[in-house]
């Protein structure tokens, strides 16, 4: 996965200094949105699973949103969704996934090795000098992203991470107009989108269910991610949203209503396979057992389901056919 959020490092860069989030005016909306979107799906896995002690360390796995299914299933309704709905989307996940990488950071490193550390930090510092002089080689950001990425493996802070520091360190612009960073993402993009992330939900969302009487299944565990996505991402999004909006902290993008606003904060509910990486990190299987996590792939596979099917129809609901509209509209003016 560290490839992965290479990509994301690369995209949440772009977006800050070139894209929807390079004015604080228009980075408030989806980011009030996307904290919303990770504290009260956390909230509510934390109340329904306060008093089991062995589950308390998921609580993060409903926070997280799957960009690539979310933005697949706009992509279905073509020219119905408007375009600053689908930008509010995309960014809202990329803050969102950059507050899964400041959680994993905190919250899911094992014991920390200072010397790796040293060593990462060392590697982290060649990669802010390549970036400074306008170093446009990916050859070179390639070999020390690899040392970097072994320091922080052996570091005891999570791998993945390396990844987010690379892509940050990627420069834009290069001293002749080369644009290194939108190479790599180009580069990166395709192999993420059909190799790494379904290989990695292939190997993850297998679902065994033998040995598991209804009690297990409708027991705190899987019921809070389901939920957590359901409803707390609905909840949490379109709430937050709401009240930046009422409270003059952001205003809505054009052409966007609050309708399709709660559509696509039903859709971020879709949590798969970044709540599957979540859980992967949360539950070892060797010491939590293959229940444990069966219990938590079955409520995220749940979770994200419902929101995809329930998040689709009511995007469809609530956006509008631009050609029929201007058929109907041709069709009113010519009486």
């Amino acid at each position: 996965m560290a490839v992965f959020f290479t990509l994301v490092g690369l995209e949440v860069k772009k977006e800050l200094f070139e894209g929807s989030l390079s004015s604080v005016r228009n980075a408030s909306f989806p980011a009030m949105a996307a904290v919303g979107g990770m504290v009260v799906p956390a909230l509510i896995y934390w109340m329904l699973n306060k008093d089991y002690p062995e589950y308390h360390s998921g609580w993060a796995i409903p926070m997280a949103t799957d960009i690539a299914f979310a933005v697949g299933i706009v992509a279905l309704l073509g020219t119905r969704v408007p375009l600053a709905l689908k930008v509010f989307l995309l960014a809202l996940a990329i803050i969102d996934d950059l507050g899964a990488i400041i959680v994993i950071a905190l919250f899911y490193s094992q014991d920390i090795s200072m010397q790796a550390l040293y060593l990462a930090t060392a590697a982290i510092v060649v990669l802010v000098l390549l970036n400074r002089f306008k170093v446009t080689s990916l050859c070179a950001y390639l070999v020390v992203g690899i040392v970097l990425w072994t320091a922080v493996l052996k570091s005891g802070v999570h791998a993945t991470l390396a990844g987010v520091i690379i892509g940050f360190c990627m420069p834009l612009k290069g001293k002749n107009g080369e644009r290194p960073a939108e190479e790599l993402e180009h580069i990166l993009a395709p192999w993420c989108s059909y190799m790494i992330l379904p290989i990695f939900a292939f190997a993850n969302a297998g679902v065994s269910l033998v040995g598991m009487g209804i009690e297990q299944l409708t027991s705190p565990l899987p019921l809070g991610i389901a939920l957590g996505l359901i409803i707390g991402k609905a909840l949490g999004v379109f709430g937050f949203s709401y009240l930046a909006v009422m409270l003059r902290l952001a205003s809505l993008p054009p052409g966007v209503n609050f309708k399709q606003i709660f559509a696509i904060s039903v859709l971020c509910g879709i949590g798969f396979t970044m709540s599957m990486f979540l859980a992967s990190l949360a539950f070892d299987a060797s010491e939590a057992g293959e229940t444990v996590t069966a219990l938590a792939r079955l409520g995220i596979l749940l979770g994200s389901a419902v929101s995809a099917i329930l998040g689709y129809m009511l995007l469809r609901m609530f956006t509008h056919n631009p050609e029929v509209e201007l058929a109907t509209s041709a069709v009113t003016n010519h009486k």
